[in-house]
């Protein structure tokens, strides 16, 4: 791109993109805009982004904003993704609900920001894995993402050889998946534990509902302060009383927020603040999945 991006270009996108998603951008971070809208000025013939701002400022822009904000907001996932979260999540959040849970109950399970998919479906097979010590209790995973192409793709639940080989272990792509053509579908019994719904953070969470558990990783860091503390204490006007929050190693409720506290010697998990400390309950069979 030859032009240079105008201050009020620049500010047009920037408010857009805050306003839409929380996402702050600033001046050090115009090389992300020239590499994720590059597409979309491509497609639409635009010569520049100084060009794009001006069809956004223009009436009937709605579309086109909807398309900037998804191209913005796409985030790299892959299965396990650093596996500290997802051990916790096996050996001591599952646990705690089996034991807090009576037989029959529906436990719910969040994975903001879900992107395609495989945090999601990570944790389905977890479930799946240990499904024998879990009783009759049935288990609901919701992903949200605000990009409608990745929702989609979460979907189908259809990835690369890339994408697999990616913190996804051998015996569970042979086990839970099936290739097609160069692709692997995950099986439609994880695809069923699953649903993904295009839903923004910034929206009211009561729509979503009561959850347990909630997975939202390396979200926050693209937010300003005001911004996080608003979805934190919206997760947690949604978490039950026993619940866990897991959070990117990167990210704290410290300073932000006085509704959640940190688990003792956990790193990016916490409970409610006030709530009972989880302890080390675990139990021998989940701990040998």
């Amino acid at each position: 791109m030859t032009a240079t991006l105008s201050a009020a270009s620049f500010d047009t996108i920037a408010n857009l993109l805050k306003t839409r998603s929380g996402l702050v951008i600033g001046q050090d971070k115009l090389y992300l805009l020239e590499t994720r809208l590059a597409n979309i000025l491509k497609r639409d013939k635009l010569p520049d982004l100084n060009r794009l701002a001006e069809k956004l400022r223009a009436p009937g822009a709605e579309a086109l904003a909807a398309d900037v904000v998804e191209a913005m907001t796409t985030n790299e996932s892959f299965f396990f993704r650093d596996d500290k979260p997802f051990q916790h999540f096996r050996l001591q959040a599952l646990p705690r609900m089996v034991a807090n849970r009576p037989a029959g109950s529906t436990i719910r399970i969040w994975s903001a920001a879900s992107s395609s998919g495989q945090e999601a479906y990570s944790l389905a097979m977890i479930i799946a894995e240990c499904r024998a010590q879990l009783g009759d209790r049935r288990f609901e995973i919701v992903g949200t993402d605000i990009a409608r192409e990745q929702i989609a793709r979460a979907r189908a639940g259809v990835y690369t050889q890339f994408e697999v080989q990616r913190g996804l272990p051998v015996q569970m792509l042979m086990k839970y998946f099936r290739k097609e053509d160069a692709n692997w579908r995950i099986a439609q019994a994880l695809r069923d534990m699953v649903q993904f719904r295009e839903y923004n953070l910034l929206s009211d969470l009561r729509g979503l509902g009561r959850f347990d558990i909630v997975f939202c990783r390396n979200v926050l860091i693209y937010f300003d302060q005001a911004t996080k503390t608003r979805v934190l204490d919206a997760t947690a006007g949604q978490l039950a009383p026993d619940g866990f929050l897991y959070l990117g190693g990167a990210e704290t409720v410290m300073g932000i927020t006085q509704r959640f506290a940190p688990l003792p010697q956990e790193r990016g998990v916490y409970g409610l603040a006030g709530a009972p400390a989880a302890g080390s309950a675990r139990t021998r069979v989940m701990q040998a999945v």
